[in-house]
């Protein structure tokens, strides 16, 4: 049995034959890290200048944790040659400017899924995202799209028309095209893009019939401001609440959303051909006939009456992303999602300057604000034990994506069938584009009810994930995965055989490469004790104990909690 405890929380495992019973596993609170402050000298006028001080060597277990904030996972590789060859700078440069090597389009395309056959199926859906998530060497993009697809949600499962599986392909390569660069492009996209017109219902909304008294739907215009852009409420740019007499200020009116909803009247398929997928793929067209021809007036700004479609579009996207709240509102997601649950008002109001300028005048640009949250010394402050602050709970579909890009996980045939890991009883209770609602699988404001973490005042949005069955479910799941693999996709533990026979060795290679070193010496001493009954005389033996040893330190609460 592997127990852990956390905020009141019990977390069992049963324990199976294949693997030996291990001692009680700890669990910490979230943990902190303290802001690093630094200082250089200087000499006076006169003084001739010093050469600079050359920047200090980066360590394996910091790189560890930066590679654990900006990718689906590192493998020791990666570690070693980060620490030792570049800068977190230079890395993201790279990272920045790299060609992105597939879509998930031409994934479907290029293995004969997108045929007439699966018009109205799934098929191909899941290999797809996999195939993109832990084999795509373009890691800093696959993490920020699927932080995007957290923000602004299109689930595969709320798309009940034909062809699915390649609208969400394409709308996927619309947050991942897009992930780098400016968030009104984005915005742009998103609203152009079928799936998000399927998704949230303003495909081929008409304008208001004052016979009948129809009026446009308006789901899209109260989640474009509600959840794509300004929130509820007024905000500062610290991400603070803007009061007025002590009360909070909404952002926008149920006349807002009226107004707002007459922009997304008449836009449509850009053709009727339904033969094959390509039209999904397109952007979507507008109708004028059937495009609202009044004024729409929300958010202060009046579009004056007859403005065509794209033009009353532009002019909207224009009003909502020069709003205030645009810059804390997106900024403090993308650090929750990325680094921290519990940003500090001044790392918010840090990365919310970069969006709002980016130091050349542009508005939005995405690539320096997520420069800006990763190089910010309260992500790259080394863990400390001064705050309680710091840290968020690893989305579950990242702890998979860790473990397979770790151990060169691959599917031969592009099969990767890991399949839809959505169930909570038997799998990891989330799964990519499955979110239950457009308020993804878990809302950046959770705070799990009865816990410390709620008497503190803070969040932990992925706890809204966590429960009992969960946590056993994503324990269970793990070890056969682990141990078996899926189907073909296998990892590979060469460089864990070595290891093995010294069990204090093989618990250090792996508390690095999951877990930046951040599991504390009991828990390690622990997990020892219990790899130690294993006997490593046989290469039976051998593999048991790295087995038992990654499903050990995948369960630890310093793996769990990302610090």
């Amino acid at each position: 049995m592997i127990e852990s405890e956390a905020d009141g929380l019990q977390i069992a495992a049963p324990q199976h034959s294949s693997s030996p019973s291990s001692a009680a596993i700890a669990l910490v609170t979230l943990a902190p890290l303290a802001l690093a402050a630094c200082g250089d000298g200087g000499g006076s006028v006169a003084t001739p200048t010093p050469p600079p001080t050359p920047a200090p060597l980066l360590t394996a277990p910091q790189v560890s944790r930066f590679l654990g904030q900006a990718t689906m996972g590192a493998t020791k590789a990666d570690i070693t040659a980060l620490a030792t060859a570049t800068s977190y700078d230079a890395w993201l440069t790279a990272q920045f400017g790299a060609a992105r090597p597939s879509k998930f389009w031409d994934f479907l395309a290029n293995n004969g899924y997108n045929v007439v056959a699966n018009i109205n199926s799934q098929a191909g859906y899941e290999p797809m995202v996999w195939a993109q998530l832990i084999s795509s060497s373009d890691q800093l993009r696959q993490r920020v799209g699927l932080a995007l697809l957290n923000m602004v949600v299109v689930s595969i499962d709320g798309l009940e028309v034909n062809w699915r599986t390649p609208m969400m392909a394409a709308y996927l390569d619309v947050l991942w095209d897009n992930a780098f660069g400016n968030y009104r492009t984005l915005l742009d996209a998103v609203a152009g893009s079928t799936g998000m017109g399927i998704y949230l219902t303003f495909l081929g909304s008409l304008k208001a019939n004052p016979k009948t008294g129809s009026v446009p739907d308006e789901n899209f215009a109260r989640e474009l401001m509600q959840l794509f852009t300004i929130g509820l409420y007024q905000l500062n740019m610290d991400g603070s609440l803007a009061l007025s007499g002590g009360n909070p200020v909404p952002t926008y009116t149920q006349a807002d959303v009226s107004g707002l909803a007459r922009v997304w009247t008449g836009w449509t398929y850009a053709n009727s051909d339904n033969t094959t997928p390509n039209r999904v793929q397109l952007p979507m067209i507008n109708n004028a006939a059937n495009h609202e021809s009044g004024s729409k007036v929300f958010l202060g700004t009046t579009i004056p009456a007859n403005t065509d479609g794209p033009t009353s579009k532009k002019l909207a996207l224009d009003a909502i992303f020069a709003h205030s709240n645009v810059p804390p509102f997106v900024s403090k997601q993308l650090i929750q999602h990325l680094v921290t649950s519990n940003p500090s008002a001044a790392y918010i109001q840090r990365v919310a300057a970069v969006f709002a300028n980016n130091g050349s005048g542009v508005r939005g640009d995405l690539q320096a604000v997520v420069r800006a949250i990763l190089t910010d010394s309260e992500a790259r402050a080394d863990p400390t034990s001064t705050t309680t602050t710091f840290g968020k709970l690893r989305e579950p579909v990242v702890r998979l994506t860790q473990w397979a890009r770790a151990y060169n996980v691959t599917s031969p045939t592009n099969l990767w069938p890991f399949g839809n890991t959505s169930s909570s009883a038997s799998r990891l209770s989330e799964g990519v584009g499955h979110a239950p609602s457009v308020f993804n699988w878990f809302r950046p404001g959770y705070s799990p009810p009865g816990s410390t973490i709620n008497t503190a005042g803070m969040v932990a949005p992925e706890f809204q994930l966590v429960n009992e069955p969960a946590v056993v479910a994503y324990v269970n799941f793990m070890q056969s995965l682990i141990v078996n693999g899926s189907g073909e996709a296998k990892p590979d533990y060469s460089s864990l055989t070595a290891l093995a026979t010294d069990s204090q060795a093989l618990l250090n290679e792996l508390n690095l490469v999951f877990a930046a070193n951040q599991i504390g010496a009991t828990t390690l001493a622990g997990m020892k004790t219990a790899l130690d009954t294993i006997a490593v005389t046989t290469s039976a033996g051998i593999n048991n104990r790295i087995y038992a040893a990654i499903l050990f330190v995948m369960a630890a609460p310093e793996f769990l909690i990302a610090k």
